[in-house]
């Protein structure tokens, strides 16, 4: 079930409760049309980019990141072809996230799992990003994250009255003290190392003010090696995973040519389940102009099945949207697969794609209960540990291996 739907079958709304007495959360004034384009932020012009607008920026992001990797070479006194760049793109699914963190560390025990060039996050997706994108030395922390990880060490359920005086039924608290126990300075700085590599780790939010996806470059950020840039890529993401009604937004300070505002950033999964670069983004045309030969490999992991479980719906109204929604979430994650799969057969980019298969049956008890999120972890850890078959094409579209 995904969080939408946890905030729609937890309450009962009544009419006619007096709410004006009730102190509504405020805010600084939102960042005015004509000028989002021109926010920056912690003093850099690449953290971040719209998906609509950016697709040069990200070309020349990507294009800086090929020659941070020459340069990284040629001091390391590394010759001859570009080895294959490998991609990593990881879903949201709130607590269905275990499936992705089991599948990575099966994969580095089957010993054959690459260093991803590019790793990209939504929602949950955006919380484990890190750690894959660091690699085996962080699959305990990752393991521990969606394992030994219980409902209080990601929220706090708040007053039914939050749905009128608050801005959301739950307060995440708790999960910015999780993932800060891990996302330090140390790990921060690991992060800069890879990005001068030439590696990317790239974190999608909305900004819910303009209706519109942010591509957050963490890399870039982290290299600017200040507190104040390690509590933004925690903020980015807590957003990321900050599904709108259950989970707060998370508002971030900004300024346009002096003026103070407030951006309100929400979940990457209000826009899209899953990224791997936007497909305005044409990676072969680039690559060819640029003269830049080497073999690429996409890898996307789909934290959930590919439709909504049978269920006998009761004539309710809440019942009926929460359904409603969580049926419009699995279309838009295969929709997702489709999206991907044909920027990458444009690019010519090798697809692969993982998912939670019909074959796991065990029972969802509650939000991020370890007795659901323990076995999950498990089967997709067993399956990648045995050598996953990964799908070359996204459901029904003709034949998978």
């Amino acid at each position: 079930m995904s969080a939408i739907g946890i905030v729609l079958k937890g309450g009962l709304l009544v009419a006619g409760l007096a709410i004006g007495a009730c102190s509504l959360p405020e805010r600084i004034n939102a960042v005015p049309l004509d000028a989002v384009e021109q926010v920056k932020v912690v003093g850099i012009s690449n953290a971040r980019f719209y998906v609509d607008t950016g697709g040069p920026a990200m070309a020349a992001e990507g294009l800086a990141a090929y020659q941070r990797e020459i340069a990284w070479r040629q001091s390391q006194r590394l010759s001859g072809p570009l080895p294959p760049a490998h991609f990593l793109a990881i879903s949201g699914g709130g607590d269905d996230g275990a499936f992705g963190a089991g599948l990575l560390t099966g994969w580095t025990k089957r010993g054959d799992r690459p260093e991803f060039k590019l790793v990209t996050g939504i929602s949950t997706g955006a919380l484990s990003a890190p750690f894959a994108f660091l690699g085996p030395e962080y699959d305990e922390a990752l393991a521990a994250v969606y394992t030994k990880t219980k409902p209080d060490d990601i929220f706090t359920k708040r007053s039914f009255l939050a749905v009128f005086t608050s801005d959301a039924f739950s307060d995440t608290t708790p999960l910015y003290k999780t993932m800060s126990k891990y996302l330090n300075m140390d790990m921060m700085r690991k992060i800069a190392r890879e990005y001068d590599k030439g590696r990317l780790l790239l974190i999608s939010t909305t900004q819910f003010d303009a209706a519109k996806p942010v591509i957050w470059n963490i890399g870039a950020i982290a290299k600017v090696d200040t507190p104040e840039a390690l509590e933004l890529i925690r903020r980015i993401l807590i957003a990321s995973a900050a599904v709108p009604g259950a989970f707060p937004p998370v508002m971030l300070d900004v300024e346009v040519n002096g003026r103070k505002y407030q951006e309100m950033h929400v979940d990457g999964g209000a826009v899209a389940q899953v990224f791997l670069y936007p497909p305005t983004l044409d990676v072969g045309a680039v690559s060819r102009r640029e003269h830049v030969q080497r073999k690429r490999s996409a890898y996307i992991i789909r934290n959930s099945k590919l439709s909504s479980p049978w269920e006998d719906v009761p004539r309710r109204t809440l019942t009926i949207a929460g359904r409603a929604i969580s049926m419009l979430i699995a279309s838009n994650g295969v929709g997702d697969m489709y999206r991907i799969y044909s920027t990458t057969q444009r690019d010519g980019v090798d697809f692969n794609l993982a998912y939670i298969d019909t074959d796991f049956t065990a029972e969802y008890i509650g939000p991020f209960d370890p007795r659901y999120m323990v076995p999950l972890y498990e089967y997709g850890h067993e399956l990648s540990k045995r050598g996953y078959a990964w799908k070359k094409t996204p459901p029904g579209f003709g034949s998978s291996r």
